[in-house]
């Protein structure tokens, strides 16, 4: 687990319970940079996943660069998809205000081929 900063957000890729969360803000000086270990462990994950994954995502903000980062991650939880006989759910948390938050998760939706569980809440 890494804990979040002001400029990077919490994880908690756990393969014991197949849970990978990522929640607060993502803007990185250098996203590539900080997204490369998460890339890593997710290789290592789709080697032996657990029978069911979930991708939590509870960002308040994510920027440009992270934008292309997640949906990196995404592709490789897809990947997860096709060697399953369970399927990848992103829970893609929003503030019930933030229509672009929706709207990203929704973006993503139409490109990656995982179900996505779109949740609004009251605060991130």
């Amino acid at each position: 687990m890494l804990e979040g900063t002001s400029k990077t957000p919490r994880v908690d890729f756990n393969a014991q319970t197949g849970i990978l969360e990522l929640s607060g803000r993502s803007i990185p000086e250098n996203a590539v940079d900080f997204y490369k270990p998460l890339y890593d462990w997710l290789d290592q994950y789709v080697s032996s996943p657990r029978s069911n994954t979930e991708v939590v995502i509870k960002l308040e903000y994510f920027n440009t660069s992270s934008s292309k980062c997640l949906l990196d991650v995404f592709k490789k939880a897809e990947e997860l998809t096709r060697n399953s006989l369970d399927p990848v759910v992103v829970k893609w948390y929003y503030e019930i205000d933030d229509e672009d938050m929706l709207e990203a998760g929704e973006d993503y939706e139409i490109i990656i081929n995982i179900p996505f569980q779109k949740i609004p809440v009251e605060e991130l």
